[in-house]
């Protein structure tokens, strides 16, 4: 089979080698991916969706996985036009991935499926936002895409003030209007589904470390670091979440003639009224990828190509016992920038027992590896695995050291 996954970071690489792991000797190719992912699959070059969707045609691959969500909702959106050249894909049409490019969409949505969120109003100027900050804690989110920084949870009005100043003012992350949130408290959850139309699948549970720094100080990211493991909910929590927050999510899919074939993310927190959703994305969460991904066992390039064909098929895969832990090294500068070409060092000492997954790294003229991105770097294992991220260094690395042991008490 030919299989081609679009993306570049470090949740494409994770879901390449899950590919690459997969019984059949599938042939493998990633656009644009990465001087990393060479080993994996074959890089194709396409400047734009209709040119990517004719290299498929004419190399005749059998399956597209949406990694990034950016060309889910891009132009006529990837999904739509494979279906369009008979192309199975791993992600939902563009309509349907309106659930993660507009935050505002996503809550309506919520609301209107009777499924459990925050209390929200939604600004288009600056006026309309400054009457809507009555109190803090406040969360303020921008309404499009916007790498998983649009979002900011704001316990002084100054500080809300200043956000609301650079979203709607200065347009630091383009048009688009304000969603004011209330502010929920708990612990977070992710739950990952494979949604194919009317059916669905849970998987494993993921939690992830969004803020900068330990003890969650600091700016929000797109993420330090992830851990997975059943062991995140019991039972009678993953019940309550799919009977409250999943089962209806599907259902209302198909209620407003959405449809939906793809990996589906619904971010909870765990609130003493229970657990609300806080956003969806329509893919697989980054980095909880790369600690989910290795926990995989099973066919999994079979499971993703039957969904894709309209099949869901939970037998084809299951999980590992246990915990996965994935720790980020990001760049100097990020989140507010990120400064590439500090060469990368002890890659060759990261243990066999880890996996180590590209997110933001270029070959330099040597054939070694430099910084390319925010985040950079993301070492995954099973157990206690902090340890492993040791040996690998780069100037300016920054990195969380209690991944895997906060909001575990």
């Amino acid at each position: 089979m030919k299989i081609l996954v679009t993306g570049k970071g470090g949740r494409e690489h994770a879901i390449l080698s899950a590919l690459k792991a997969s019984p059949g000797g599938h042939e493998l190719f990633v656009c644009p991916g990465s001087d990393a992912m060479e080993s994996l699959a074959t890089r194709v070059a396409a400047r734009d969706l209709a040119e990517l969707i004719d290299w498929m045609k004419t190399n005749a691959i059998d399956l597209c996985v949406a990694g990034e969500e950016a060309w889910l909702v891009q132009d006529r959106g990837l999904a739509n036009l494979c279906a369009q050249a008979g192309i199975p894909c791993w992600g939902p049409r563009k309509e349907s991935a309106q659930l993660e490019a507009s935050k505002i969409f996503a809550k309506k949505f919520l609301q209107r499926h009777g499924i459990p969120t925050a209390d929200f109003t939604v600004a288009t100027n600056v006026e309309e936002a400054d009457a809507a900050l009555t109190s803090v804690p406040i969360v303020l989110k921008f309404d499009g895409l916007a790498a998983g920084k649009g979002v900011a949870v704001c316990t002084q009005l100054d500080e809300a003030q200043a956000f609301v100043t650079d979203v709607l003012e200065n347009r630091v992350f383009g048009a688009g209007d304000l969603l004011i949130e209330q502010c929920l408290t708990g612990p977070e959850i992710s739950i990952f589904a494979s949604v194919c139309d009317d059916t669905y699948q849970i998987l494993m549970p993921a939690r992830d470390y969004k803020r900068i720094g330990d003890a969650d100080q600091g700016p929000n990211t797109g993420g330090m670091g992830a851990v997975a493991s059943r062991q995140l909910a019991t039972p009678e929590l993953l019940q309550q979440i799919e009977k409250e927050i999943v089962q209806p999510t599907v259902a209302g899919l198909r209620q407003d003639h959405l449809p939906y074939r793809g990996f589906l993310y619904f971010g909870i927190m765990l609130t003493p009224d229970g657990p609300k959703v806080l956003e969806y994305n329509c893919r697989f969460g980054d980095p909880e990828a790369e600690a989910v991904l290795p926990m995989v066992q099973g066919d999994f390039a079979s499971y993703v190509f039957a969904a894709a064909n309209g099949e869901l098929k939970p037998d084809l895969i299951h999980f590992k016992e246990g915990w996965s832990v994935c720790l980020i090294s990001a760049s100097a500068g990020y989140p507010a920038s990120s400064r590439a070409g500090d060469l990368i060092s002890g890659l060759d000492q990261v243990p066999a027992s880890a996996q180590l997954f590209h997110c933001g790294t270029r070959r330099n003229d040597t054939g070694g590896f430099e910084t390319n991105g925010g985040r950079v770097l993301a070492i995954v294992a099973q157990g206690e695995t902090r340890e492993a991220a040791k040996p690998v260094t780069f100037d300016g690395m920054q990195r969380r050291s209690d991944i895997a042991t906060l909001h575990f008490d």
